[in-house]
């Protein structure tokens, strides 16, 4: 294989055998060309006449010593490291490898920073902020309150068609990661701005709407599909008005839904089913967040508990 057309290949396997979402397959191609790039680099070589059996233990780690080196972030280094882990195992399963360079090979581990959420009564506030006395302010509450409601994921949110919705069962099906599909609940307040949305939603349509845009749950002003740039900003909007949180996006409102439903007794498997986790270990950050909770919770409490200062 030359060229980088093994890599061509691995990118095939993991659309079609894999079932990767667009993001992973970019974010992994990336990552591998710029790794088989350094490896053509320190040989001085051309793509053309990279020989991947030549890619030993060494390679890879100068590869992500030079990653360091650009003070990349450790979550960084660890994604990369993985991309190159997963292709490398690829071409030796398909015997275009004799031996696996990256077999046993230790991820750099990742920094476990705590989720960024926001406080339920800041939620209802920033709720309450929201003028509905137009369709598209009717659109960015149903909106807000279906992402902190289900928990789902940005594009998740930007997929959903009207046959998703079941208003009379509160519950709407969202195609996750590999495409895997699942039904979510909802409460009364995201059922009821559901509602007034889609009462006037017909007045978002217009000569732009396509067919695919009739089909969707949401609509932007001009009558097409929402998109994530235009939920990003809406959601960085409205939760400006009413928390000082440093990371304003979609993916706080799906921190909080996960945070606040463990904060109440919720168990960790069934967060982890609501989330759309296919490992339990991406739902347990969470367990982190509501043990400060209970600290504090603890500490304000308790008459003998100990102070901050005693730490």
């Amino acid at each position: 294989m030359s060229d980088f057309l093994l890599l061509g290949r691995f990118i095939r396997y993991l659309e079609i055998e894999r079932n990767a979402s667009s993001k992973t397959v970019e974010a992994y191609q990336c990552d591998i060309r710029q790794f088989l790039d350094f490896c053509c680099m320190e040989w001085e070589i051309r793509p053309v006449d990279l020989d991947y059996n030549r890619i030993d233990r060494l390679m890879i780690r100068l590869w992500l010593g030079s990653l360091m080196s650009s003070k990349a972030a450790k979550s960084t280094l660890a994604r990369k490291s993985a991309s190159v882990r997963s292709f490398l195992k690829f071409a030796y399963k398909r015997g275009q490898i004799l031996h696996n360079p990256a077999h046993m090979l230790m991820n750099p581990k990742k920094e476990h920073r705590l989720p960024k959420t926001v406080r339920p009564d800041e939620l209802g506030l920033m709720m309450e902020t929201i003028e509905t006395d137009s369709p598209s302010g009717k659109r960015d509450l149903a909106i807000m309150e279906l992402l902190y409601s289900t928990g789902m994921r940005l594009s998740e949110l930007v997929g959903l068609n009207t046959s998703d919705l079941d208003l009379n069962r509160k519950r709407v099906k969202v195609f996750g990661k590999g495409a895997r599909e699942r039904i979510i609940p909802f409460g009364d307040p995201a059922s009821t701005a559901l509602r007034n949305y889609l009462a006037d939603r017909p007045q978002l349509t217009g000569s732009k709407t396509g067919e695919d845009d009739r089909n969707a749950l949401f609509l932007t002003d001009s009558g097409k599909r929402v998109y994530p740039r235009l939920i990003q900003r809406k959601v960085s909007l409205y939760l400006s008005r009413v928390c000082e949180v440093s990371q304003k996006s979609p993916h706080v409102l799906r921190h909080s839904f996960a945070t606040h439903l463990l904060d109440r007794g919720a168990g960790i498997r069934v967060i982890k089913e609501l989330l759309g986790h296919a490992d339990l270990a991406a739902t347990q950050i969470y367990t982190g967040t509501s043990v400060e909770h209970l600290r504090n919770v603890y500490r304000t409490a308790h008459p003998r508990a100990d102070t901050p200062d005693s730490e």
